[in-house]
């Protein structure tokens, strides 16, 4: 099967390429650094949060959750208010989901170089704006505002949306992402990634 050749010149490719480059984003990026190689200073935890058993990265794997079951909510929202508790339901285990989403994240962030290190900050900050958009959407919903929280949940999605494009640029683009040397018969060091 051809692979379709992707254009250097594309909105998403330049967009990529200025994140990479912004180096504006070191001094959150060094922070957020601190952060994870803190959390996997243990090897047990790194290999437990990188999943060193299945061969590959469980971060890309556990995103599904969040965005699946928000995206849901946003489709049981368009039958209106007689599916607003499943939505507001939906919405929860979303921003629960979220919470080993990021863990994960951040142990693949650990080691990164300075460009992926920017796209990675970039990339946990719109998902922690999804998350705090999300969390807001739920606690409207739970009041009975559940016009506000179909429209922040609609905010959340689309600032996911940033999110996932760069945790996309740094696992294809850039090529990062933990792999077991076992997983593929190499014995070269994984690169990490978000």
């Amino acid at each position: 099967m051809t692979q379709p050749q992707s254009s250097t010149t594309s909105p998403g490719a330049l967009l990529g390429r200025m994140v990479e480059s912004a180096s504006g984003l070191d001094a959150p990026a060094d922070r957020l650094r601190t952060i994870a190689d803190a959390l996997v200073s243990r090897p047990w935890r790194r290999d437990l949060l990188r999943a060193a058993p299945l061969g590959h990265a469980l971060h890309p794997v556990l995103t599904d959750v969040p965005i699946g079951t928000w995206m849901s909510a946003m489709i049981l929202d368009l039958s209106g208010d007689r599916m607003a508790d499943a939505s507001r339901r939906l919405v929860l285990v979303g921003n629960l989901a979220s919470l080993p989403t990021a863990l994960t994240g951040l142990a693949e962030y650990s080691g990164l170089d300075q460009q992926a290190r920017r796209v990675g900050s970039a990339h946990a900050a719109a998902n922690a704006l999804a998350l705090g958009l999300s969390t807001w959407s739920w606690i409207a919903r739970r009041g009975g505002h559940h016009a506000t929280g179909r429209v922040l949940t609609g905010a959340a999605l689309a600032t996911g949306g940033l999110g996932a494009f760069l945790g996309g640029h740094l696992s294809i683009a850039m090529k990062v992402g933990s792999v077991h040397p076992d997983a593929h018969g190499s014995v070269e060091e994984p690169t990490p990634s978000i």
